[in-house]
């Protein structure tokens, strides 16, 4: 039996965490033990996941095994497109240099970049970040 390349990438997005395996397969994808579709309650979300995949053409050229923690679904989505690309990123290396690299494709993208977006917190005095109570002239 032949030995099967591991391509890993962990990606961060809000607090969110993905800890993404990739192996050379038929394109199915496991996300904490699940499949995709099982896990994430909208299509949409799916399809953001997979767009690093479709930008490169690979969809169904790898079986993806992610661990994902904390935050929601979107935040989690986010992190497994970000470690998705990671590992893309870790399978295209030979070629980095090249004008077809992964790398240049998912840069044009948006890809390689992680969200830097945050909740912010809430200051007193406010009863959100930066809702303030009804002002009372009188």
């Amino acid at each position: 039996m032949v030995d099967k390349k591991i391509y890993t990438g962990t990606g961060h997005r809000k607090t969110s965490i993905a800890k993404v395996r990739m192996t050379l397969g038929k394109g199915n994808i496991i996300v904490n033990g699940k499949d995709v579709s099982e896990y994430m309650p909208f299509p949409t979300l799916v399809m953001d996941l997979k767009q690093p995949l479709v930008v490169v053409g690979m969809e169904n050229k790898f079986d993806i095994e992610v661990d994902t923690f904390g935050g929601g679904f979107s935040g989690q989505t986010g992190a497994i497109r970000l470690g998705i690309t990671k590992a893309l990123l870790e399978f295209d290396e030979p070629n980095k240099d090249k004008d077809d690299s992964y790398r240049k494709q998912l840069k044009v993208h948006g890809f390689i970049t992680r969200d830097p977006r945050k909740k912010e917190r809430k200051k007193y005095g406010l009863k959100k970040a930066r809702k303030a109570p009804q002002f009372s002239k009188r």
